[in-house]
């Protein structure tokens, strides 16, 4: 397809995640067509346009870029250049750089044509066995475990399978945050270095998962993508006799907000939890 404008085009382009026989021609095609390409990281991406004899000037840009290298970009759209857009891995945008110049170029009336391609996230969810039709993508967690169990704590009950992308060097501690926020049966997939030599695949309930991680250093290594089960429907619901009196009893003395913060106490039971499963039975949910 030919884009024919006064001014260029900016071309969003998806690369390999790993094996570089996952990249598709129109890719190739546009990436030796345009006139710059916009890299993450221009040594790292070396690679793949040697191995595919793409020979276009690249220059370096990612999100924390200054105001200069984006105007320059701009610019050279301005004037009636191509750039194509490309991160380190996958498709640009999805956890990777490159919003502030898809959101500046569409603001200034520049075409923007995505080229798609491989992505982590689709790759992983196609082939964990969770559902698919219905799914929430959550990118990184925080790195501190508190802000972390925050995050997830608000994801509690959400009944989309959520999927994150997580570094190496914090995978186990976040799946034992998991199995504390979600519980020790929730099923979860770790997949791991997708594409690559050693892919791993590898769904089990958030405890087993949990062990299988820590009994083994090589599957804390690598890119990682993590998917968690949703929440059953009647999670609201979900109290043992002994806790739903004790929760009865709390709520009849005391505002729903210290009911159920003492109610986490006594139960064991997450706060927030026990503050939904209050909120709904007062609203007759």
């Amino acid at each position: 397809m030919t884009y024919s404008s006064a001014t260029g085009t900016l071309f969003v382009v998806a690369t390999p995640i790993g094996n570089l026989d996952d990249m598709v021609p129109r890719a190739i095609e546009t990436l030796q067509s345009v006139n710059v390409i916009a890299a993450e990281d221009t040594r790292h991406s070396g690679r793949l346009l040697a191995r595919f004899a793409i020979e276009t000037p690249s220059l370096a840009y990612h999100d924390h870029s200054d105001d200069r290298r984006l105007e320059d970009l701009l610019g050279r759209l301005q004037t009636g250049e191509n750039v194509a857009l490309i991160s380190d891995a996958g498709t640009p945008l999805v956890s990777d750089p490159g919003y502030r110049l898809v959101r500046a170029a569409r603001e200034r009336g520049f075409t923007v044509v995505p080229i798609p391609g491989p992505c982590a996230l689709v790759a992983a969810l196609s082939a964990s066995g969770l559902a698919s039709d219905r799914f929430s993508f959550e990118g990184f967690l925080p790195a501190k475990s508190g802000a972390r169990r925050h995050a997830l704590d608000a994801l509690a009950r959400e009944p989309r399978t959520l999927i994150f992308y997580e570094a190496p060097h914090r995978v186990l501690e976040c799946l034992r945050d998991m199995q504390q926020v979600f519980g020790s049966q929730r099923e979860a997939v770790l997949a791991r270095e997708l594409t690559k030599t050693f892919e791993t695949i590898h769904s089990a309930p958030l405890a087993e998962l949990t062990e299988f991680v820590a009994g083994d250093s090589n599957q804390q290594r690598g890119e990682i993508v993590l998917l968690v089960q949703g929440a059953p429907k009647n999670a609201g619901s979900e109290l043992d006799s002994e806790a739903e009196r004790i929760m009865g009893v709390l709520l009849e003395e005391l505002p729903l907000k210290q009911a159920a913060s003492l109610g986490a106490k006594l139960t064991g039971l997450k706060k927030n939890f026990l503050y939904q499963w209050a909120l709904d039975k007062t609203q007759g949910h």
